[in-house]
């Protein structure tokens, strides 16, 4: 049986940024591949380049040497224009913080970007109306961010990143902000909505029991990734 298409492949990655105290370092020759409905954690200290390689995959910003693929296509030196159109249909972002738009309420959260992409007002109700159900928020939807607890809006902020059917979720301390039981509650949601939906999932995060519960473990030493480790 022939190994699937990997939704994600980073070889070969380096980046390097340049500071007043000279050349930094942040990755050498890291690589990496992600499949359809698996959810992976990347795990190291600060510094270690685990935000930049989020950045690289997501597309915001360019290596300085190797090569990023989606869906086996090499879309490194693709234009900004270009690149921005594929964020918008192929990854969806979850970070530490929310970011929901606090005039809007979080039904509108998750209709917004579905506009933003091309979709009919009726059809990106009727996914906003099912994504808030499968994170258990139907009775929230027509409250404002400020009106709902810090674990509801992540799961808000969940949902809205699945709103455009993406094949990647690119996820940087997505329970950073919570406290230990919603954090757990949370992460479950995610997770389960990434294997649902057969989205690929790569989460950043210090936080180690977390990633024992995710499909895989990447990790990095000096800047470069040295293990993909099956969870405990």
């Amino acid at each position: 049986m022939s190994k699937p298409t990997p939704v994600l492949a980073l070889t070969g990655i380096e980046r390097t940024y340049k500071t007043e105290a000279g050349a930094l370092n942040v990755l050498k020759d890291a690589g990496m591949e992600l499949f359809p409905g698996e959810v992976v954690g990347l795990v190291g200290p600060s510094g270690s380049g685990k935000s930049s390689l989020l950045h690289i995959a997501g597309l915001l910003e360019k290596p300085d040497a190797g090569q990023v693929f989606l869906d086996g296509r090499d879309v490194t030196a693709l234009s900004d224009r270009e690149r921005t159109g594929l964020r918008r249909s192929m990854i969806g972002f979850v970070y530490q913080f929310h970011h929901l738009l606090p005039e809007f309420d979080a039904r509108e959260n998750i209709v917004l970007p579905q506009l933003i992409n091309g979709q009919s007002r009726r059809i990106a109700l009727a996914e906003a109306d099912r994504l808030l159900a499968s994170m258990g928020l139907t009775q929230r939807a027509q409250h404002q961010p400020a009106q709902l607890s810090g674990g509801e809006q992540q799961r808000v902020a969940i949902a809205r990143a699945f709103a455009n059917k993406p094949k990647i979720i690119l996820a940087d301390e997505p329970t950073g902000n919570l406290d230990p039981a919603t954090s757990d509650s949370v992460f479950q949601a995610f997770s389960n909505a990434a294997r649902d939906e057969g989205v690929a999932a790569l989460v950043a995060t210090h936080n180690l029991a977390l990633a024992e519960r995710m499909d895989r473990v990447l990790t990095f030493q000096d800047h470069h990734v040295t293990a993909w480790q099956p969870a405990a």
